[in-house]
């Protein structure tokens, strides 16, 4: 397998190594549910339920009964001739790195989970992802740019060796850009892009693959800082992007730093022609913060009711579960339904392919040779980029004005990556 080629930097701050390897060195000798008896698979679940990053798992609690729900889970797991009883408990990080650390260890020494699902941001996956793979504990992320999962959980991120515990699915900095320069290559501009990227984990694998993305598609780069997560005032990253002429905006901040930069420039007359937004607006919440600025910005979408996919354990339609999801919350949907869905389906592939849920080793080599067709589509983990990473293969979207029962919905204007989704409407520049 051919490992990656873009430059990576040493050291990714934010949820950087040091802070995981102190997480991980607390964890101290844990034992697991390798050391007990019963009929029983525990699955652990971890995401940001509240604090700044609760958007992203709004509607995990639903996924989680839904999938209680199916036959494949009421009737338990058949692994080795026999059937087992599974559990799933749930554990919130309150959005802070060091606690997923802790639920983490929760979840291994309290509950003996068998497996640790995890979803939303480096914040939320890697230190879950740090702790499992020191113990032994077969994991698998999502809702993570794989370059963000993988390079800043290396000793050595120049030298990087794959993980034997921990998987993950998502996309990367390249789908990012295949998404959304397609995009860009439909707007008339002066092919300048601003770049706003904060000093976290997210940020820097940005910052370190943009541009080279740009410079081979024709574009000039144009970097606002490495910002500190929190800043309050853009002033000065707004000034540099407008003597610039930036006429392309594109970031991957967290969401309220996006919405209070975002004003900022409206208020300061920074109005790109087409703001390609990651990390952010990608959920309808995020909508409701800025408003009428929200029109016509786009973002990718790795999972929505347009796509064409089916649920491994039921048949549930994507559209069908997104519109399950509002009609028992009274809210849109959104795309974590998807990502969250079909870790449990991974887990039950998993579990289902071995002798016995107590060998952890056999799971997690499992879960590197996993392929197979889900509510998220065909998620392949032998075809890299790295070992134990499966690529998803997100379409451009953009805000619209709603139908009437939502103000603003996403719609499918790009689909260079993903052919198979249908294109809902044409891109609009977000500026005219």
């Amino acid at each position: 397998m051919n490992g990656p080629s873009l430059p990576r930097r040493t050291l990714l701050k934010g949820v950087g190594l040091g802070a995981l390897a102190a997480g991980t060195a607390a964890c101290g000798s844990i034992k697991g549910s390798g050391d007990k008896a019963g009929d029983k698979i525990v699955i652990g679940f971890v995401s940001p339920q509240t604090g700044p990053l609760a958007g992203f798992a709004s509607g995990d609690r639903f996924v989680v009964d839904r999938v209680r729900g199916t036959a494949a889970y009421t009737g338990g797991f058949a692994v080795g001739g026999k059937t087992y009883d599974v559990e799933i408990v749930v554990k919130d990080t309150q959005s802070d790195p060091s606690r997923a650390s802790q639920v983490a260890r929760e979840l291994i020494l309290r509950d003996h989970a068998d497996i640790i699902l995890t979803s939303s941001t480096p914040e939320t996956t890697n230190p879950v992802a740090t702790v499992c793979e020191a113990q032994g504990i077969p994991c698998v992320s999502t809702v993570v740019p794989w370059e963000a999962w993988y390079f800043s959980r290396q000793a050595d991120p120049k030298n990087p060796k794959p993980f034997t515990y921990t998987t993950m699915f998502f996309f990367g900095v390249d789908q990012f850009g295949g998404c959304f320069v397609p995009m860009w290559e439909r707007v008339s501009t002066n092919k300048t892009v601003a770049g706003m990227f904060p000093n976290d984990a997210d940020g820097n694998a940005f910052r370190d693959a943009y541009p080279a993305i740009l410079k081979k598609s024709g574009y000039k780069w144009v970097d606002g800082g490495a910002y500190t997560d929190g800043t309050t005032a853009f002033s000065s990253m707004i000034s540099k992007f407008k003597s610039e002429e930036c006429e392309i905006f594109t970031n991957a901040p967290l969401p309220p730093d996006f919405n209070t930069m975002w004003r900022q420039a409206a208020q300061q007359g920074f109005r790109p022609k087409l703001a390609t937004v990651a990390k952010v607006l990608l959920f309808p919440a995020d909508t409701v913060a800025l408003g009428p600025l929200v029109k016509n910005i786009a973002t990718d979408s790795w999972w929505g009711p347009y796509m064409p996919n089916t649920s491994s354990l039921d048949g549930e339609s994507a559209k069908q579960l997104a519109e399950a999801y509002q009609s028992a919350s009274g809210k849109q949907w959104l795309q974590t339904l998807g990502s969250v869905y079909s870790l449990f389906e991974i887990a039950q592939k998993a579990f289902t392919s071995v002798d016995t849920p107590r060998d952890r080793r056999a799971v997690a080599t499992a879960l590197q040779k996993l392929n197979y067709s889900g509510i998220s589509g065909v998620l392949d983990f032998t075809r890299g980029p790295v070992p134990g990473v499966a690529i998803q293969q997100p379409v451009g979207v953009q805000w619209k004005e709603g139908d009437g029962r939502f103000p603003y919905e996403m719609v499918v204007v790009d689909n260079s990556l993903n052919p198979a989704v249908k294109i809902g409407a044409d891109l609009t520049p977000t500026n005219p």
